[in-house]
This record gives C-alpha cells, structure tokens and sequence, in this order.
C-alpha cells in the first residue's frame, strides 16, 4: 500500500496470513500473552528483527489494557510506553501502527547497482477471475496454467525487468521472466522492481515443487551468495517409541487421499498442487489402491495439520476425497 506520512509517500509491504498461523503473533488485551507468543518473540529477536509491540482487541467489554501492557512489560521487557492499543476490528489505533512501522523500521538498504539478488518468500492464494462468478468465496493458489507459478520475491540487490533470465540458487533451473509487477492490493504490472521493493514474478514455473521458500533468484550466468537461513521445508523430525526402533521419515503422519469418484483423481492432484504452495512442508507422492483407484501419499506435521489441509481441500476446492487413517512408518534395528 501507499500511505502518506508527515507530507511523503512510502510504500509498504503488508503480508497477511492464514488465521491458524498468524494467531501465534497474537497479543490481545483481554487473554493477554500466550505461550506461542513468546517463542515467536525471541525468535524474532534472535534475528535482530524491529519489534513493534501492538496490543488487539481493545474493545472488548473484558479489555484490561493496562494489566496486559504490564504483563509484556515483565515478559519481554518492552517500555509500557511503546505498545501501540488498537482494535482490529473498528480500526482504532491502525494509523498508528502504520506511522510505527515507518518511524520505527529501518528502511530497505540494498543498491539497484548491485548484482541481482531475489529473496523469494512466498505464494498467493487469491480469488480466481474464473471462479468469482459461481464460488465468490473460494479462494485458489495462485497458479496460473498460462503463466506458471506466480511467486512473491522481494528484491534485495539489483534491479529485476520483463525479459531478464534468471537462476535458482537452490535447484540451479533458470527461467526468463514474462510479468513482474506489485500488489496494490491487486497485481499492477511495472516495468521493474528495484531493490527494497516487494511484488510478484511470473517467469513461466511450471511446478509448484520449483518454487522454495527462503530461495535465493539472480541473473543467469552472474551466480551471487545465497541469503542465509534457507532450508528446503522439511516437517518436524520423529522418535521412535523404543531404543531400538527409528522412523524412516522425518514426516511424522502419512496418510492417503483419494477421490470419491476415481475419475476425479486429475482434478484432485491438481488441488493438492495448488495448496502445497502455501503449504510447502506436505510432501506428496502418488498412490494407488486396489479399493480405492488412483490417489496420493501425504506428509504431515501432525494430525491437526492433516485436517487442517483436508478441511481446506474440502472448501476450497470441493474435494469429495476419502483420507486414509494416519500411520508413522518405523523400522525396528
């Protein structure tokens, strides 16, 4: 978004996430701070990122700010001073959020004269033009048949134009890009993007496995030092229930998802290719079964990320899908 401050304009970046996530940042002021606050807190501080404290919900009838502002005081040790009261809800208190964001955050330092160096961070989900008209309220990963996977990148170093080719750190494909543009809130196609500047590329990526959080994009045939921190998205390792037994995987729940009806299975494992943009610790495997046809192998974090996803398959997309019971694979030593 654009925002106008003290006579300029800035361009912000402002990334929403999916309700089960982003709760884990969550401090309102009537439940005050929760457990999963604290691990993302330190978290966050560990990598020296600016912290804007903002306490939610202050206009619930069981609101108590001021115990609650004491609370993140002896928890984080942030000055009473500093956090920002506001009720998402009505809209009390956002400006302020907003004129913090820019007062408090550093602005972006990268050079447009240096190398190309891409950060690519994300996926979309969207509401597609195609389904509006009949499923106004189903939202669809942002793949485009035409286009490929549409990825968010924020540009580091260096400047990024239509018609450049360019290189994965981590797989080493290269692509050339067709549309480059930012969210405003909707996509606006530019001419470039520069560096400290967030938007969307589309450089004809066929698969949704091709595009890895945290990656790294330069200029082909000008390779530059990848972004620190970058892992290949892996769910949470297992331990076997015995000394002498391990799991094979480090996925901890697998189970199989087929269509109800067998000649849905296309339409099926396109859904789940779609989803696992915005979900990239599921891994995905085809499966067939003699009693139920033509399906896929799923790894999950857990058992509530599998009805998360299932649940999200089902009304996004209008799976009529039949998942098998969850199992931990092991072998015994």
């Amino acid at each position: 978004m654009i925002y106008n401050f003290n006579g300029r304009e800035y361009m912000l970046n402002l990334i929403d996430t999916p309700g089960h996530v982003d709760f884990a940042w969550e401090v309102d002021a009537s439940q005050g701070v929760q457990a999963q606050s604290i691990s993302v807190f330190h978290n966050a501080k560990e990598r020296g990122l600016t912290i804007i404290p903002v306490l939610n919900k202050i206009d619930l009838p069981a609101a108590q700010p001021e115990r609650i502002a004491a609370q993140m005081q002896s928890t984080f040790g942030i000055d009473p001073m500093d956090i920002i009261p506001i009720s998402a809800k009505t809209g009390k208190g956002v400006e302020n959020v907003l004129e913090a964001i820019i007062s408090r955050i550093p602005p972006p330092t990268g050079s447009p004269t240096a190398q190309l160096k891409a950060f690519l961070f994300d996926s979309m989900c969207v509401h597609h033009p195609l389904l509006s008209l009949s499923q106004p309220h189903k939202p669809i990963s942002r793949y485009d048949r035409y286009r490929g996977v549409i990825s968010l990148v924020n540009v580091q170093e260096g400047i990024i134009r239509k018609g450049d080719k360019i290189a994965s750190c981590h797989t080493r494909k290269k692509y050339e890009i067709t549309e480059l543009g930012i969210m405003h809130p909707e996509e606006v196609p530019v001419d470039s993007l520069r560096a400290g500047q967030v938007g969307y590329i589309a450089c004809n990526m066929k698969e949704s496995s091709e595009a890895h959080i945290g990656d790294t994009m330069h200029r082909v045939g000008v390779p530059v030092e990848p972004l620190p921190g970058f892992q290949p998205a892996k769910a949470m390792v297992s331990f076997g229930l015995h000394p002498m037994m391990h799991f094979i995987d480090k996925y901890q729940v697998f189970a199989g998802v087929f269509p109800v009806d067998s000649n849905d299975f296309p339409k099926l494992e396109e859904s789940i290719k779609r989803l696992t943009l915005t979900d990239r610790s599921v891994t995905v495997q085809r499966e067939s079964s003699s009693a139920l046809g033509q399906g896929c192998r799923l790894g999950f974090l857990g058992t509530l990320h599998m009805d998360v996803f299932r649940q999200r398959l089902e009304d996004e997309y209008d799976a009529n899908i039949i998942i098998t019971a969850p199992t931990v694979p092991y072998k015994r030593e």
